[in-house]
């Protein structure tokens, strides 16, 4: 039996290597993103051109992937904005967008996908928050903010949907080699330089001593996802992040 899954943020640097790596695996595959994919969606799946951070948006999508299938084994809810600048000069406007789109998107793209997810017998849902959930630096409240919410909803989505057999967990991915991050660079916190000195800078302070790959976060995703692998998890937090969190900052 096929699995379907449905992925936001497709088109972006972990979105896409999920996508490819659930298609190896042998799912169809449902990708969301409000960019353009190009050519190589896979060509069993669906994807739609669409922003996560719009309800009436949220509600055509979960109409287009219902037409498309009778249930879902899985979603992951890896669509982000980051704005990266100090609190004091982040407008409403900046924090609410950050909100919307990393948070209220979550919210309501479950409550959508939970009658297919119901319809399959139960399935996964995997949030994709962040490190600055638990450890954060210097100009990026709203993100981190909205990463640290997304783990208290996972919690509670863990426990209200449990008994029809509904898995969820979060993947909190350190520093990977993203265009997210490329644009992030600039907030100075790993020095100056071209793009790739700053990214050798980040990848010194890493306990590996590089940044990661999207793909090695596809894989933690897939592990969640995959019933047979993390079938006795559910409301964890699970960080990919080269070790950067066990490190003592004062070291």
């Amino acid at each position: 039996m096929t699995k379907t899954i449905l992925i936001t943020g497709a088109a972006g640097g972990i979105g896409r290597a999920s996508v490819a790596l659930f298609a190896e695996k042998g799912w169809r595959v449902i990708g969301v993103d409000r960019n353009e994919f190009g050519e190589d969606f896979p060509k069993n799946g669906l994807f739609i051109q669409s922003d996560i951070a719009r309800p009436e948006d949220m509600e055509s999508i979960f109409e287009k992937a219902k037409a498309f299938t009778d249930s879902l084994d899985a979603l992951v809810n890896n669509a982000a904005l980051q704005v990266a600048k100090p609190l004091v000069e982040t407008t409403v406007d900046e924090w609410d967008a950050v909100m919307a789109a990393n948070l209220r998107s979550v919210f309501l793209g479950v409550k959508l996908a939970h009658p297919l997810l119901k319809a399959g017998n139960g399935g996964a849902i995997v949030n994709v928050s962040s490190v600055h959930a638990v450890q954060t630096s210097a100009n990026i409240a709203a993100y981190a903010a909205s990463k640290g919410g997304l783990l208290a909803l996972t919690r509670a989505m863990a426990i209200e949907f449990a008994p029809e057999n509904i898995r969820v967990n979060a993947v909190l991915p350190g520093a990977v080699d993203t265009p997210m991050l490329r644009a992030g660079l600039g907030r100075g916190h790993v020095g100056g330089g071209d793009v790739q000195e700053r990214l050798d800078n980040l990848a010194r302070k890493t306990v590996n001593g590089r940044v990661g790959t999207p793909a090695e976060i596809a894989h933690a995703i897939y592990f969640l996802a995959d019933n047979e692998q993390s079938s006795f998890m559910t409301g964890q937090a699970m960080i990919v992040d080269g070790g950067a969190t066990a490190r003592l900052s004062t070291e």
